[in-house]
């Protein structure tokens, strides 16, 4: 069993040598670079996995979706730096990028092997530190925090699947 923490970094395959590694099933149809991306290979996992993720990830927000060097004019920078002064179009457009990313693995979702917590915290890396991974900070599905959640899957007590609704909760 894998648990899985979204979050890619962006490098060329052919360069770090791994292309054989690749799935083939992946980059027969793909480019490389791209079978690094969980969207493209998710669907090809055999082993068992857990994906916990913010539909919202705040470095995504900050440094991917929006970052200072493509927002010369500043529209985003008080919604990068505060998610409640975002505006009806910025948060329109951060409810796409979350309806995208449950789109990317709904095929996976359906296995009873693999497993979802799916919060709709604006966070980033939520599995190493105590007080998000099982503190009373915790983000909280079902009336489970992270780490029960992924307790009761690991050790197969409930198929968890949870998915946390829009912001504004």
């Amino acid at each position: 069993m894998l648990l899985l923490h979204a979050n890619c970094g962006v490098f060329r395959a052919s360069h770090r040598g791994v292309q054989n590694n690749l799935p083939r099933i992946c980059i027969n149809h793909l480019d490389p670079t791209s079978c690094f991306f969980p969207q493209n290979v998710i669907g090809n996992v055999k082993t068992p996995l857990f994906i916990l993720n913010a539909a919202y990830d705040s470095w995504q927000i900050q440094s991917s979706l929006a970052p200072p060097s493509a927002d010369p004019a500043g529209y985003w920078s008080n919604c990068r730096k505060d998610h409640s002064k975002c505006s009806a179009p910025q948060i329109q457009f951060l409810q796409r990028f979350r309806n995208q990313m449950l789109n990317a693995i709904k095929g996976f979702s359906r296995s009873r092997q693999n497993g979802l917590f799916i919060n709709s915290c604006f966070a980033h890396c939520q599995s190493e530190r105590q007080d998000t991974w099982f503190g009373d900070n915790s983000p909280v599905l079902g009336n489970k925090p992270i780490a029960l959640a992924v307790g009761d899957w690991y050790f197969d007590r409930s198929g968890e699947k949870a998915i946390d609704c829009p912001y504004p909760l």
